[in-house]
């Protein structure tokens, strides 16, 4: 049975440990060890949710629960088969972390990041072993979204994409290979709809209610770009705009004033309860 260490127990930490739990051993790390403590009860509640729902056994609720243990020390990974980066969207603090995974963890251990839209290569380069770092890219949230990008660097061997391939497809969900582009594939389409219908609603030409319900019922999207932005995190929506814009040069990718202005206001979406809408 694989091991599994997924560092950083917030959303997407937790989503990737919850799902890991349905093939292998899951150590949970996060340099808060409440925060990691936290995050596994997240777990517990979303999986306790699924059997209610009868989406899944109690039986298998708990197996997956018994998989999973909580850490504060990166030491514990060293005996890890493959390790999912889902850490802050900083490529300092991811570096620095790649730095102490490849001391720790063995020369077998694939190291994946889980970034949205920073380098890749940046991240690998680092190392010392490039060859086995890739982006292995879920989604929000995980549990439920199907698809997985495979971000390959210029370093990234085929044994190690073939494994991450076979590892993503045994959770139930389908890779697709991307070669390490701002963005990859679905933020470098999807953000600029969503940072455009900021600009919409910054503008006066519709109401943030109206913008989305044009795209729901006019482009047949599941959720409006606005609803959609509170729930990735406007925080996370204008880190990809600004590496976007940084990367690509481009006007287009601009980020919208209106953005950056929330996020500093610390109107985050879903996750502070207020954004473009209130949750309450």
């Amino acid at each position: 049975m694989l091991t599994i260490g997924v560092i950083g127990a917030g959303t997407m930490g937790s989503g990737i440990a919850e799902v890991a739990a349905a093939v292998g051993q899951v150590i949970l790390l996060d340099v808060d060890a409440e925060r990691a403590k936290a995050g596994l009860a997240g777990i517990e509640k979303r999986l306790n949710r699924q059997v209610e729902r009868g989406y899944l056994e109690a039986e298998q609720r708990d197996e997956r629960l018994s998989r999973i243990t909580v850490s504060a020390d990166l030491k514990t990974l060293k005996d890890a088969d493959i390790v999912v980066e889902a850490v802050s969207e900083n490529l300092e603090l991811k570096q620095d972390l790649f730095r102490s995974l490849a001391e720790i963890c063995s020369s077998q251990c694939i190291l994946g990041t889980n970034t949205s839209a920073l380098s890749v290569t940046a991240i690998a380069a680092v190392t010392g072993e490039p060859q086995r770092v890739l982006g292995i890219h879920f989604f929000n949230p995980v549990n439920r979204m199907q698809l997985v990008e495979l971000v390959r660097t210029p370093f990234t061997s085929q044994e190690c994409l073939e494994q991450c391939s076979e590892f993503v497809q045994s959770l139930g969900k389908t890779p697709v290979l991307v070669e390490e582009s701002p963005g990859f594939i679905v933020n470098r389409l999807l953000l600029p709809m969503i940072n455009e219908a900021v600009f919409l609603l910054a503008e006066g030409t519709a109401t943030a209610e109206d913008i989305d319900t044009a795209m729901r019922l006019g482009a047949n999207h599941p959720m409006g770009p606005l609803a959609l932005a509170d729930l990735i995190g406007l925080d996370i929506c204008l880190a990809i705009m600004e590496t976007l814009h940084a990367e690509l040069g481009e006007d287009k990718y601009r980020p919208a004033p209106l953005l950056r202005k929330m996020v500093r206001a610390g109107r985050l979406g879903r996750k502070t309860g207020v954004g473009f809408y209130n949750y309450d």
